[in-house]
């Protein structure tokens, strides 16, 4: 079976226009989650709580969609990770 992981962070934006942070060294990693299910509510959770401030985001990364699953190995890999 095929891991499905997602990655929820989030942080101050330069501009809400822009998917650009301020500060990428204050990126708040809220954690990797199993599913998209989870990856949602833990993004909704960190989305809501910051509602107030406009140039706070929060995204889900797929993880999962990083890797090549035809291929025996990923980039990553071949680089010797």
């Amino acid at each position: 079976m095929t891991q499905r992981l997602h990655l929820v962070f989030g942080g101050e934006l330069v501009s809400p226009a822009r998917n650009v942070f301020r500060d990428v060294s204050k990126i708040h990693v809220v954690g990797i989650f199993p599913d998209y299910a989870s990856a949602h509510a833990a993004w909704k959770a960190e989305a809501q709580r910051t509602v107030d401030d406009a140039h706070m985001r929060y995204f889900i990364a797929h993880i999962h969609r990083l890797r090549d699953e035809a291929q025996a190995s990923g980039p990553t890999e071949e680089l010797g990770f």
